[in-house]
């Protein structure tokens, strides 16, 4: 299970229809999350390191597009406020 980080265009981000998706915004804080379905996003700001449950340490945030896979248990732990766009597939 692997989280995919990646820097795209914003021609690549337009033609993927990222600006329609709906924003998710949360302050700083740390939390318990489990993704039962693949989620696909990409930060307009903030910083966030991600917590695996084998203790890896992943850390994404402004600018970032990035994939977690179905059946990820981990722990967020929101450095500097989120503002995102998801969107579930």
């Amino acid at each position: 299970m692997e989280v995919k980080i990646e820097k795209l265009s914003q021609q690549e981000l337009k033609k993927r229809g990222v600006f329609s998706w709906p924003i998710w915004e949360k302050e700083v804080s740390r939390f318990n999350w489990y993704y039962d379905q693949i989620e696909q996003c990409y930060f307009l700001e903030g910083k966030v390191i991600l917590e695996t449950k084998d203790g890896k340490k992943i850390e994404f945030g402004k600018g970032d597009f990035v994939t977690f896979p179905k059946g990820l248990s981990c722990v967020w732990d929101i450095k500097d406020p989120v503002r995102k766009h998801y969107n579930f597939k």
